[in-house]
This record gives structure tokens, C-alpha cells and sequence, in this order.
């Protein structure tokens, strides 16, 4: 063996024996393994319950060396009381944490050390957040703040929220976060009765306008029905791919922020009587490719619906839908299909759609197709629709045929039939529509 590829090989084996793993038992030996922790370390909490622990993760690792927080054995590590996390560096992984029944005035989990450090490319994955409800809490609170640049959420647990404030949030200070939220189980939210009950919102009013590249894929949202926005986009250039919505009441929301893609989206309402879909505001979106069963929305919670805008609109308002693609959708036996033309008493918003082109969707049912409030510039290019939901007076480009549907839970029109081809088609390498049990933790 040649000089150089025997001191290669040392090297490698001498950098690989220098990461060590810090058993922790207690809050004092956390603060100490944090403060000695070196790229590729890992820090172990003992199994049971941890009371009132703040965990702040100040350390930083590589790429290729994160340093590790985790739990001894995945699930057994149990938060309460009043504890939290906070990330505090570079590199950083949290794994297999269980928040049972925790609260804290401050956020639980957030992505940063303070207002002046943020973390970026830091992971929680593994982990729960369930029930961490203050008793009688009426204040505010959030459960995960993302912060920083390209931190990852995945394969979590979060279940049960309260009180008012948003599930997860995305926060923009000017940078491009690129985020990625995915493979979570977001289970059953109850009705919050007024503002503040989204379960994930990405970006705010304020910085609604800013580029954000965040990915929300792959997740399951079961029943989150804080209000009538499950998901709410408030940033621009966000891909909300491949996620599945079991008896949600509300609706996947881009109502602020600009050129967003909803797509390979599956929503099951079961006949719920406000199981939305998706909602669109602002310019440039693409919604190609979902599907939507059994949706008993009206409205703001139709199948799709199309809000209308406000003039020299705030920040804060309703912007006009303007160059808006939808293509390639299945509705199939939804209450309300596609709604265009949305209203708020409240706030006057009577600008309509300008550019909306509907071209190869599919509808099946007996509700009727599309109830327009208020037209604006919509074309429909090359759709179909069956006789029994077919818009009276009929509407150009939306072809009434009788076709069949197959499938299970997914109906497609029949490979032999006249509408082939048209509507929800499975993607290549799509995980299909998910149950809980296929997201969340291994653990769960």
C-alpha cells in the first residue's frame, strides 16, 4: 500500500474515533456536554421524565459531522412542565424527544438562540409535540418557530393543540429559508373559533412579498381544524407537493405572497360538512394535479375556490388573482367543486379574477361543477365534467361526457373511456395518499 493512502486511511480512522457520545442525566451534565461537544459528537439524554428542562442547544457541527442531540431510546425521553429547546448553532440534529404535555410562555421549539442568532441547516426529526397546552392558557403561543436558513422538520408527531397561535411557523427577516417540512403527522386540532388556529403558516403579512423556497411534502394533516386555514402561505415560491388531508376543516391557503405550487395534493373530506380544499389569492400560483373526495365545503372552503381582491389593497388584505394556472385536478363527489368569485362582507374585496385558466381537470358528481359568484377573466381549456354536475347555462371548454371512474381510494376516469388521460394522474415516484401511520416517528 502506497505511503500516502496509509496516512489517508489513519487519518480517517483517527478523525472517526474523535467522536464521542455524551451520556446526560441531568440539566447540569447537558450544559457541559453542550459546551465540550465537537463536530460528529453525540449528546444522549436518559430515558424518562425530564421536568421543566431547557435545553439550549448551543454547539455547532459540518455537514458531514452534525452534532447530535438524542434521546437513549426513541419516545422514552419526556419532556414536561415547563420545558424548551432552542437551537443554537450550525449542523445540529434533536432526535427522539417526546414534548408530552409540556408548556412554556415562550415558544417550545424554536430555531434560533435569540433575535440576533439563527440556525441554519439544523434537523428535528423523530420527535413528539402532543397536548402541550397550558391549563386554562388564553395567551398566544406557538409549538416550533423556524427561523435561520435550510433547517429540516421531519417525520415528527405534533398533535393536540388549544390555545390560540399558529401549530408551526416560518418566520423571514430578508434571506431566502429554503425549509423543508415533510413526512410529519400534524393529528387532530380542535376548532379555535376565530383567528389564530392555522396549523402551519409560512411567512406573515409583513413579509408576504419575500421569497421563501419553502418545501411542505409528504406530510398527513388528520382532522386540524383550528380554522379555515390549515395551511396559510404568506411568502412567495413554495412548493406544497404530495400532501394528504383527512377530514380537515379548512383548507390549504395561499393567501398572501405570489408564484406558489400546489401539487399532487390529496383531500379527503368523508362528507365533512367544512372539509375544504385549496384556496387561492394572489398571482402566478400553479395547482396541478390534486385530488379532492367528498369535500362538503362551500365557498372560501370549496373544492377551489377563487377569492376576489381588493383595490390598492394593504399588506394585510386580499391582492388580486391574477395569471393563475390550474391543471390536471379530479374533484369526485365534493360538495362544491370550484367556487370563483369569493366575497368578504367585511372587507369589500370585489376585484375579480384576471387570468385563470382551468384546462385537463376532471369532475365527477351530482353537486354542480362551478358556482360563480363573480366571473372575471377565467378561460376553460379542454375540461370535462359529467352530465349530472354539468354548470347551467354550460360554460365553454368544460365538456360534459359521460365517463366512469376507478379506483380506490383514487378515482381516475377509466383507462378505456372517453376522459382518459384527463384529471389527477399518479406522478412518477409519488408516495400516494398517505395514512398516519406512514408519517410521524418510527417510534410512534
Amino acid at each position: 500500500m502506497k505511503p500516502w493512502l496509509v496516512i489517508g486511511c489513519l487519518a480517517a480512522v483517527i478523525a472517526s474515533a474523535q467522536a464521542v457520545d455524551h451520556p446526560v442525566t441531568s440539566a447540569a451534565e447537558f450544559a457541559s456536554a453542550v459546551a465540550k461537544a465537537q463536530p460528529g459528537d453525540t449528546i444522549t439524554l436518559r430515558e424518562g421524565e425530564w421536568k421543566d428542562a431547557e435545553f439550549f442547544f448551543n454547539a455547532n457541527g459540518t455537514a458531514d459531522k452534525p452534532v447530535t442531540l438524542q434521546a437513549a431510546k426513541p419516545g422514552a425521553t419526556i419532556l414536561t412542565g415547563q420545558s424548551r429547546l432552542r437551537f443554537g448553532g450550525d449542523h445540529l440534529v434533536v432526535s427522539g424527544l417526546y414534548f408530552k404535555g409540556a408548556s412554556h410562555p415562550q415558544d417550545l421549539i424554536e430555531f434560533r438562540q435569540d433575535s440576533k442568532k439563527q440556525a441554519n441547516d439544523c434537523r428535528l426529526t423523530q420527535c413528539a409535540i402532543v397536548d402541550c397546552n397550558a391549563p386554562g392558557a388564553t395567551k398566544e403561543t406557538r409549538w416550533i418557530g423556524l427561523y435561520g436558513m435550510r433547517n429540516r422538520v421531519d417525520h415528527c408527531w405534533i398533535q393536540g393543540k388549544t390555545n390560540k397561535g399558529t401549530t408551526l411557523v416560518v418566520w423571514l427577516d430578508g434571506k431566502i429559508p429554503e425549509h423543508r417540512i415533510d413526512h410529519n403527522y400534524f393529528g387532530p386540532r380542535p376548532p379555535l373559533k376565530k383567528n389564530g388556529g392555522e396549523t402551519i403558516r409560512v411567512g406573515d403579512s409583513k413579509t408576504s412579498m419575500q421569497v421563501c423556497r419553502t418545501v411542505v411534502e409528504a406530510n398527513c394533516f388528520e382532522q386540524c381544524n383550528g380554522e379555515a386555514e390549515i395551511i396559510s402561505n404568506k411568502s412567495c415560491e413554495n412548493i406544497y407537493r404530495d400532501n394528504t388531508f383527512l377530514r380537515c376543516s379548512g383548507s390549504l391557503t395561499l393567501r398572501h405572497g405570489n408564484d406558489c405550487l400546489a401539487q399532487g395534493n390529496y383531500f379527503f373530506g368523508e362528507g365533512g360538512k367544512e372539509t375544504g380544499g385549496i384556496r387561492v389569492i394572489g398571482e402566478r400560483h400553479r395547482v396541478i394535479g390534486n385530488y379532492f373526495q367528498d369535500l362538503g365545503g362551500q365557498e372560501g372552503r370549496a373544492g377551489l375556490c377563487v377569492v376576489n381582491g381588493l383595490k390598492d389593497t394593504p399588506l394585510n388584505g386580499y391582492f388580486p388573482v391574477k395569471d393563475v394556472n390550474i391543471t390536471g385536478n379530479t374533484w369526485f363527489n365534493c360538495r362544491q367543486p370550484i367556487y370563483l368569485g369569493q366575497t368578504d362582507e367585511d372587507t369589500g374585496n370585489t376585484i375579480p379574477a384576471d387570468g385563470v385558466t382551468f384546462s385537463r381537470n376532471a369532475i365527477s358528481g351530482t353537486f354542480p361543477a362551478v358556482v360563480v359568484h363573480t366571473p372575471g377573466r377565467v378561460t376553460w381549456d379542454d375540461n370535462v365534467v359529467v352530465p349530472a354536475a354539468a354548470p347551467a347555462p354550460p360554460i365553454p371548454g368544460l365538456r360534459p361526457i359521460p365517463f366512469q371512474v376507478t379506483g380506490d381510494p383514487v378515482k381516475i376516469p377509466e383507462a378505456s373511456g372517453p376522459a382518459n388521460g384527463y384529471g389527477f394522474q399518479p406522478a412518477a415516484g409519488s408516495p400516494g395518499p398517505l395514512q398516519p401511520s406512514q408519517t410521524g416517528p418510527d417510534w410512534r
